[in-house]
């Protein structure tokens, strides 16, 4: 006797063929999230993210790079000194866990392997070096938004977000005037270049990505 399942019967057994057939799939071929070259930012919980959220007007007050290291996605990033950090670690520091992710529009054109290649080789070039709590536009000391931006003009001379002076930025905050006497006293440098996380942020040259 022949046996014809039941059309119920006959979707499920499909259904758990085709899950064990995903199951098999190997791990290699699902792509990871996130890219080379990606820029992800969240709200730190330092002792600078108040200041630096109310005198830029922005949510996220840090950010990095993503480069992959053995296909797993890192973090390059300025802090006490500037490192690789694993994007899960990096994202457990920030605000509830929260980041966004934002690539190039033209991404498909500009990150070529040689391009990528560059970047990776950029980042020897401060690798180490200490955070620069005072935002100086020079290499001897790095802050976050510094360090990206620095690596893609140099790598692909392209310049995400445009550059601004400290006398540009909401000053007149108290949080914002707490910090600037701390670590200025009298002496602010008004004219000092500088690039901020939103700058990067809402630059048009990038998409969002990834939310989380």
């Amino acid at each position: 006797m022949i046996f014809t399942p039941r059309p119920a019967f006959a979707l499920a057994l499909a259904l758990a063929a085709a899950l064990s057939a995903a199951l098999l799939v190997p791990a290699a071929h699902a792509a990871p999230a996130l890219k080379d070259g990606d820029i992800v930012f969240h709200t730190s919980r330092s002792a600078q993210s108040l200041a630096v959220q109310r005198a830029t007007g922005s949510r996220y007050s840090h950010m990095g790079i993503v480069l992959l290291r053995d296909g797993k996605p890192y973090v390059f990033e300025a802090v006490q000194t500037v490192r690789y950090t694993p994007l899960a670690q990096w994202a457990a520091r920030g605000n509830g866990g929260h980041y966004v992710a934002k690539r190039l529009r033209n991404a498909d054109t500009l990150l070529t392997p040689g391009a990528v290649a560059r970047l990776r080789a950029g980042t020897s070039d401060f690798e180490g070096r200490p955070y620069d709590l005072t935002f100086e536009w020079s290499d001897r000391r790095i802050y976050c938004s510094e360090l990206v931006w620095k690596l893609y003009q140099r790598a692909l001379g392209v310049r995400i977000g445009e550059l601004q002076k400290i006398r540009e930025f909401n000053l007149g905050d108290p949080a914002v005037r707490a910090k600037m006497r701390e670590r200025y006293g009298d002496r602010v440098p008004m004219d000092e270049p500088v690039i901020s996380p939103v700058a990067m942020f809402d630059s048009p040259l990038l998409r969002t990505v990834e939310t989380r």
